[in-house]
């Protein structure tokens, strides 16, 4: 990660406080960007995250975008405020000492595999597309590949069309949309009308887009803070995810995503603590 630091080293002085050289205090005031975020019982601001670090605005800036980058820290917006980024939900649900997101979703996961017999994944946004965390293969000898450790394109995937329209993941301003099969939406107005009934519908599908013969639905998870941290997917061959099917399984989809999200902390607006 140091030479996504690079930039950021004519902001600093030849050394750190103690001497060390530039390359290592640049290493250090990242990390210091990073705990202040992580420390933070909600997102935080450039400037009063450079205010805290004792840096310029300007390095902040460029400190915190390398840590965007590796997935680290993610930005609400352009202008907006930094919170923690998909790669740190790998290791802990925020508010969930001790525990990771793919430990507290193995429950949730074993009932939706249960209840369905296809694969199952939990999923977050990364830098470049969605990063699979863990899997329940199918009980079928037809099922889908391993995608644990694989990335996908998110707008020709369920999971990704699920953190794309929550905030969980963004299109780069300049993306294409890459047609991966002849029915991935590449049009950004359809893909945007789309999102908007992911928003309302809290599920979303992928039939053939990702892959010609496979199919996907998923439903949000959301965190003890209300936003979305994860996606929780059924995939399966198209032959057996037929659209009749994709419509049982979309209350068993966001059954358990809402039981996961009860494992993170999130409490809907209205319910109460028996």
């Amino acid at each position: 990660m140091e030479q996504e630091f690079q930039g950021a080293e004519g902001a600093l002085d030849e050394g750190g406080d103690d001497g060390a050289p530039a390359g290592t205090a640049v290493i250090d005031r990242g990390a210091q960007l990073l705990a202040l975020v992580l420390e933070a019982d909600a997102p935080r601001g450039l400037t009063d995250l450079a205010a805290d670090a004792g840096l310029p605005k300007s390095t902040a800036s460029r400190l915190l975008g390398a840590l965007e980058r590796h997935g680290l820290v993610e930005q609400q917006g352009q202008r907006g405020r930094f919170r923690a980024g998909p790669v740190m939900l790998r290791f802990a649900g925020r508010g969930v000492a001790g525990r990771n997101l793919a430990e507290l979703a193995e429950r949730p996961m074993a009932a939706l595999a249960e209840a369905t017999g296809e694969t199952i994944n939990l999923a977050v946004g990364g830098p470049a597309g969605v990063e699979h965390l863990a899997q329940v293969e199918s009980r079928h000898y037809l099922g889908t590949t391993q995608w644990v450790g694989r990335r996908v394109p998110f707008h020709a995937s369920a999971n990704g069309k699920v953190l794309l329209a929550f905030g969980a993941a963004q299109l780069p301003e300049d993306h294409v949309l890459e047609p991966l099969t002849s029915r991935t939406v590449v049009d950004p107005a359809v893909l945007a009308a789309e999102l908007e009934s992911v928003r309302n519908d809290g599920f979303a599908a992928a039939a053939d887009e990702l892959e010609l013969g496979l199919t996907a639905v998923a439903a949000p998870v959301h965190d003890e803070s209300g936003r979305v941290a994860a996606a929780l997917s059924v995939s399966g061959p198209t032959l057996r995810l037929t659209p009749r099917r994709v419509a049982e399984l979309r209350p068993i989809v966001i059954k358990q995503a809402r039981a996961l999200s009860r494992e993170l902390g999130h409490r809907p607006e209205g319910a109460h603590a028996a």
